[in-house]
């Protein structure tokens, strides 16, 4: 954040006053943002290749894709002026798939792990004698239907505030997990359904299960 304040502050002040005190042969202001630039680079590259958390990936890959391409050099006072000097990325491209297949594979297993627990916590409460949550009047399980579907859109979100291709990939992986977790749904359901038929809220339980599945299509 510090350098790229310090970037865009500094290449503001090149731009309106200092370009104008120098030839136009001597390219001052491309000079000035290459030098920005290669450091910038420079120190994005160092962390890339030291070992990160998620989140300072998700984080770098953000200013990768994001806050330095669109928000950096689209800024308005600098925009025309950078076009002309075609910087690049702040990553090699090898590096930036590299932490993009971290970013995905850790995404993607948190988001299992996520609807792994969830399924869990529901057939928990399916054995406690309590009657279902009503939700607008409709027996509901608040917890599974809204829960999953918000866990799988928040993580596709994520994953597109970083890029679209990012948020494309991530998409096309949970769509593969959504399965996955409704065939478990529905045989822990089976299951219920044959174990539990004396359940003091047999029915209700049912009736709310049944009225999820509208939420998950």
């Amino acid at each position: 954040l510090h350098m790229g304040k310090t970037m865009k502050e500094d290449l503001t002040v090149v731009a309106k006053y200092i370009k104008q005190l120098y030839p136009p042969e001597f390219n001052v202001f491309s000079i000035y943002a290459e030098l920005y630039h290669n450091y910038f680079a420079s120190q994005a590259k160092k962390n890339a290749e030291s070992h990160l958390e998620d989140k300072d990936i998700y984080l770098l890959l953000s200013w990768v894709h994001n806050f330095y391409p669109k928000e950096m050099r689209k800024d308005h006072a600098l925009a025309m002026e950078l076009d002309k000097v075609k910087l690049g990325s702040l990553l090699p491209s090898s590096l930036s798939k590299e932490l993009e297949k971290k970013y995905l594979d850790s995404e993607e297993v948190t988001v299992k792990n996520s609807l792994s627990r969830c399924l869990d916590k529901e057939i928990q409460r399916w054995k406690e004698d309590k009657e279902p949550e009503k939700l607008n009047g409709h027996f509901q399980s608040e917890l599974l239907g809204i829960f999953v579907i918000q866990s799988i859109y928040s993580g596709q979100k994520r994953a597109e505030d970083i890029s679209k291709a990012v948020g494309e990939e991530l998409s096309r992986r949970l769509l593969k997990e959504l399965p996955a977790f409704l065939r478990s749904y529905r045989d822990a359901f089976e299951d219920f359904k044959e174990k539990c038929k004396k359940h003091r809220y047999y029915k209700p339980i049912l009736i709310a299960n049944i009225n999820n599945c509208w939420n998950f299509r």
